[in-house]
C-alpha cells in the first residue's frame, strides 16, 4: 500500500529493566532506520545524516530486508560538520522497488588521520567504539518518507545507537547475526507492555485505515495474543501474527474476532510473551524475541480523510506486574 510505505517511530528504550526514555536526535557511533521503502524517485525514503566527531569519518549502511536477510550495502566517507543525504531510490541499486526492509548506518574505525579518500578503506570496516573520546559525537540521522502523488511527507524518527555488534563483526560484510541491540530502542523484558494505536472504520483500505509496524533484534514469528480496547475501554482478547522475524506490519481492521465496533482505542502487547507457532530453532535471526535481551520498537501509522496526510503514533512502552 503506497499511502502506508514508511512512516517510522520509535517506541521507549529499557536497560537493566528499568524504564527510560526512547531516544532519538542523539549523536552515536550508529542508528537504525527501522523501515524503508521506495517505489521510484516519487515515492521515497530520505535520510539526513550529521558528522559531530571533529573528524571524517566512514560511515557503512547496510540494507535488510523483513527477515534481516542482507540487501545491499556500501560506504562514504563524512567530514566534520557535513551534512549528507541519502535517497534510497537513488542509493539503493536497481530491482528494488516496492522491497521493505531496514538500514543500518554504522561508524567504522579509524583515528584522526582518516580522509575523505582513506576513510572507507576495508581496515577501517570496525565499528568504532562509544568511549573513545576521539570518536565520541559521532552520528546523528533523521528521515521521512515522501510520496509526492499523495502530497504527503511522513516524518520518520530513527532509533538512535550506540548499537551493539557481534563479535568480529566486519561492517562491509554485516548479515543476519550482526546486530544485537539498538540502545535507542525498548528491551525486551519479561514484563515489557507495548499500546499500540489503531483508528479504522470497519471497511479495509478505503476511509480510516491503520497499519502498525513492529521491528526487533530477535524473531518475533508467531501468532501474538493481546488484548484490544476501544476508546470506552471496553475489552477483547484477539491474536495478530507477525510473519517476518524482525520487520512486520499489520493492518489491526483485519483482527479476527475484533469487536465491529471497536474502530478507535489501543492494542496491548507483550513481547515478553511466547507466541503460538514460533519457530523451535530460529534460523534467520538469534533468539526469539521472547527470550528477553533483544530490542523492539512499535508505531502506527494512520491514513484518515480528516487528516489530510499520513500520521504517526507513537508505540509507547512500560514495564507491568499483569497483563
Amino acid at each position: 500500500m503506497k499511502k502506508f510505505a514508511l512512516a517510522a517511530v520509535a517506541a521507549a528504550a529499557l536497560t537493566a529493566g528499568v524504564a527510560q526514555a526512547y531516544t532519538v536526535g542523539t549523536f552515536s557511533n550508529g542508528l537504525v532506520v527501522p523501515n524503508v521503502i521506495h517505489n521510484g524517485a516519487a515515492n521515497t525514503t530520505a535520510v539526513g545524516l550529521v558528522n559531530q566527531s571533529g573528524r571524517t569519518i566512514p560511515v557503512f549502511w547496510t540494507w535488510f530486508d523483513q527477515n534481516s536477510n542482507h540487501g545491499v550495502d556500501g560506504c562514504f566517507p563524512m567530514t566534520n560538520k557535513q551534512y549528507t543525504g541519502f535517497n534510497w531510490a537513488t542509493s539503493s541499486g536497481v530491482g528494488m522497488e516496492g522491497k521493505r526492509g531496514y538500514l543500518v548506518f554504522a561508524v567504522g574505525s579509524g583515528g584522526a588521520a582518516l580522509t575523505a579518500a582513506t576513510a572507507c578503506a576495508p581496515a577501517n570496516a570496525t565499528l568504532a567504539t562509544q568511549v573513545d573520546a576521539a570518536t565520541s559525537g559521532q552520528l546523528a540521522g533523521n528521515a521521512f518518507y515522501v510520496d509526492v502523488a499523495g502530497k504527503s511527507v511522513a516524518f520518520t524518527p530513527v532509533i538512535d545507537g550506540p548499537l551493539t555488534l557481534a563479535a568480529a563483526t566486519n561492517l562491509s560484510t554485516m548479515d543476519s547475526q550482526s546486530l544485537v541491540s539498538v540502545a535507542g530502542a525498548a528491551t525486551v523484558a519479561p514484563t515489557t507492555q507495548l499500546s499500540l494505536r489503531y483508528f479504522i472504520d470497519g471497511t479495509v483500505n478505503s476511509g480510516n485505515d491503520t497499519r502498525i509496524t513492529v521491528w526487533s533484534t530477535g524473531n518475533q514469528i508467531g501468532t501474538h495474543t493481546v488484548n484490544i480496547y476501544d476508546n470506552a475501554q471496553n475489552r477483547q482478547s484477539v491474536n495478530f501474527p507477525l510473519a517476518e522475524s524482525e520487520l512486520s506490519w499489520f493492518d489491526p481492521e483485519t483482527i479476527a474476532g475484533r469487536p465491529a465496533a471497536f474502530l478507535d482505542g489501543i492494542i496491548e502487547w507483550n513481547p515478553g510473551v511466547t507466541p503460538s507457532g514460533a519457530p523451535v530453532a530460529p534460523a534467520l535471526v538469534g533468539p526469539l524475541l521472547s527470550a528477553g535481551g533483544g530490542s523492539v520498537i512499535a508505531y502506527s501509522t494512520i491514513v484518515a480523510p480528516a487528516f489530510g496526510a499520513v500520521q504517526t503514533l507513537l508505540g509507547a512502552h512500560r514495564l507491568s506486574a499483569a497483563f
